[in-house]
């Protein structure tokens, strides 16, 4: 969190300094950066600190004023940044944070905003744009994703498996950048489909508060509900389950790391945000389907290929519908990059000294000296 907000603070000042654009020594034309006014965030569960920092730490710095609802599953994170943010300077009456579940955003809709930043599910981020049809206010929504990574054929299958894995179970899988759907170039595929299946016995579930703990529990109940969907769907289309598929003993919600094989677009798990521990891989016959496939969603977040060829991966890259490219990594996020979507992945954008101006409006300014 820290390298973060280094960034915000240290580009902040110069990301809205006045921009004078054209000088004739008659005329000048300036471009000024002003504060949109007073901004609502409704933030996000998962990453509760990144999230919501990305939206209060810059609102507050380009000078808004902030009405900020964490989460309800992440409300006492909400109120410890809240606290924070005061006793590091922020008055009270310029950033208030608001407790409480679906009642208290829609209340928080029906106020006097200037912007409205929302994360989280696409769902609920349509009803917020549907509630804010005619308002005229600035709206950014932050979705959800069915993030795609390709195998190449002249990929290390090891490394990529290894780094992969990592990318789909991370954090139990519950991120919006996780790696969702894996295409695997048919020359390599079992190779890789061997690694990710040892790597991935290698983690260790158990409590979070234990230092050795890789997979943890599912935070929300229901979504053990959808997970056991999809893998059933998949089964019952010809899918191969080679681990996990079902819910673990409590206490807690619990899921093991799910794989499966002989996967296809037919099936949910290659559609719809998992949002969990479970990943599909399926076999590609070169790169032309494997983008194909990558751009088969209405979804539009992040994606990657895996090569030893940059051009190559360049390339492929260009072509694909998302708002983040990876070229042999993934499931990274960087400040001095902008995190945006494509398609139900949302508009807008944060992070990047463009994600500190969103939290502005541009003014012209026409001046012209006295003859």
């Amino acid at each position: 969190l820290l390298p973060r907000l280094d960034f915000f603070l240290e580009q902040a000042e110069g990301a809205v300094r006045a921009e004078r654009v054209f000088d004739d020594g008659a005329m000048r034309e300036e471009i000024a950066h002003v504060p949109l006014g007073v901004v609502a965030n409704i933030s996000a569960w998962n990453y509760p600190w990144f999230v919501g920092c990305n939206v209060l730490v810059p609102a507050l710095l380009t000078g808004n004023a902030v009405l900020y609802k964490p989460s309800e599953h992440a409300a006492l994170t909400g109120q410890a940044i809240t606290r924070l943010l005061h006793e590091a300077g922020v008055p009270a009456e310029v950033l208030h944070c608001l407790v409480g579940a679906g009642a208290v955003g829609q209340a928080l809709l029906a106020q006097p905003i200037d912007g409205l930043f929302f994360t989280g599910s696409h769902a609920t981020g349509q009803r917020i744009a549907q509630a804010l049809a005619g308002r005229f206010v600035k709206l950014q929504l932050e979705l959800g994703g069915k993030d795609p990574t390709y195998v190449r054929a002249d990929a290390d299958p090891v490394a990529a498996a290894e780094s992969l894995a990592d990318g789909a179970m991370y954090n139990t899988g519950q991120s919006c950048c996780s790696v969702e759907r894996i295409y695997v170039h048919e020359a390599v595929h079992d190779a890789f489909a061997d690694r990710f299946l040892a790597t991935v016995a290698g983690f260790r579930a158990g409590s979070p508060t234990d230092e050795g703990t890789y997979i943890g529990a599912i935070t929300r109940a229901p979504q053990l509900d959808v997970l056991e969907a999809q893998v059933a769907d998949a089964v019952a289309k010809g899918a191969t389950l080679h681990c996990g598929g079902r819910r673990g003993p409590g206490p807690g919600n619990h899921f093991p790391p799910t794989v499966l094989t002989g996967v296809d677009h037919s099936m949910e798990l290659m559609r719809e945000e998992s949002f969990g521990p479970v990943i599909g891989i399926q076999k590609v016959g070169g790169d032309e389907e494997a983008v194909a496939l990558m751009n088969d969603t209405r979804y539009g977040l992040t994606a990657g290929v895996y090569t030893r060829d940059e051009a190559a991966a360049r390339a492929l890259l260009a072509r694909v519908n998302a708002g983040t490219v990876y070229w042999n990594c993934c499931d990274r996020v960087s400040p001095r990059l902008p995190w945006s979507g494509v398609g139900d992945s949302g508009v807008g954008l944060t992070l990047s000294v463009e994600g500190i101006r969103t939290f502005t409006r541009p003014k012209a300014w026409h001046l012209r000296s006295p003859r």
